[in-house]
């Protein structure tokens, strides 16, 4: 009779571990909806089998398993977790650099599409400098020929929210290449094709005109691009995320399938954010600061390899869910 009655119901009890093995240090929002509804129908159906076993079976085995699965299904379904300091580690040790890693194929069409346009943008402006202008840098000659190092002032005296305006800015950049992608994906392409050719386009005409002036800008662009140019690529992949969701929702519906990539996509984006803090940082103190550029240069790659070191080795928990010795026997 106890064999029977596990036997019937042992599959609704390993699937409810497994339910719970998926948020065991989440919330219920690790779950889809399909499965949050599952893990409520299973927590009343075990609930039920616990009672059936307390009344009708002599095995403490069973109704002491019984009684921790329900308690640990209660814990997740009902318990207002904690907010904190814990949520805060657990998106950066976990939410982000995962959601980073499972899109990756996104944030490398992304840089595909940048750098192929910095090197479009630079060879055509050093084949015709009037390309600058087709990409909106106006005044660029002008400063360059005048060897205006207009950099050099951002943290200077009387300029103390120099870093502050640059982290603004470069977040309404990040911002406005994640948002794009909601246009299908295509808005995200032209903003880094197009911020991609003003790139390249920037040092062809500093290198073709002057180039001391040229390696001064990029010797004031080395030691924050790498984190801030990242970024910018990172959540422009975000966005055609989103755009992707929309055009192939798959088996869900599309505004299902928008919800699911824009909560990762969000995750994404709001690491990055962080991440330009610390590039607004350095642009504003470290870069245009009057020293070696051989320091800049050593800033900007140890801030490179510890980004994508982050970014694609950190969080890679590969727990496999422990089998209740009950289920295996």
């Amino acid at each position: 009779m106890l064999d029977k009655f596990i036997n019937q119901r042992k599959s609704n009890w390993q699937r409810l571990e497994d339910l719970l093995g998926l948020i065991e240090n989440a919330t219920l929002r690790g779950l889809s909806r399909v499965e949050v509804r599952e893990l409520g129908f299973l927590y009343r159906r075990v609930a039920s089998d616990l009672a059936i076993a307390r009344a009708e079976s002599r095995d403490p085995k069973l109704v002491n398993y019984l009684n921790s699965l329900v308690i640990r299904a209660h814990g997740k379904v009902y318990r207002a977790e904690a907010r904190g300091l814990s949520v805060v580690s657990k998106f950066f040790y976990h939410d982000f650099p995962n959601a980073f890693r499972q899109n990756l194929i996104f944030m490398a069409i992304a840089f595909g599409c940048f750098i192929s346009a910095a090197l479009i943008g630079f060879f055509a402006t050093w084949q015709n400098l009037d390309f600058g202008e087709f990409v909106y840098l106006d005044g660029i000659r002008e400063a360059v020929l005048s060897n205006n190092h207009w950099w050099e002032n951002l943290n200077t005296e009387g300029n103390q929210v120099g870093a502050a305006f640059i982290m603004q800015n470069n977040i309404r950049v990040t911002f406005s290449a994640f948002a794009m992608g909601a246009f299908f994906g295509i808005g995200a392409i032209y903003d880094l094709l197009f911020e991609g050719a003003r790139f390249g386009s920037v040092f062809a005409i500093c290198y073709k005109l002057n180039p001391e002036f040229g390696n001064a800008l990029a010797s004031f662009v080395v030691g924050h691009g790498v984190i801030e140019l990242s970024c910018i690529n990172i959540c422009g992949g975000a966005g055609m995320m989103i755009g992707y969701s929309i055009l192939v929702p798959g088996d869900l519906s599309r505004l299902e399938a928008v919800k699911n990539s824009g909560f990762e996509a969000v995750k994404i984006v709001l690491g990055c954010a962080f991440l330009l803090v610390i590039a607004g940082t350095i642009e504003g103190f470290i870069s245009p600061s009057p020293i070696n550029p051989a320091f800049k240069v050593a800033v900007g790659v140890l801030t490179g390899i510890a980004m994508y070191s982050y970014l694609f080795l950190v969080g890679r928990d590969d727990k496999k869910l422990k089998q209740p010795a009950l289920l295996n026997s």
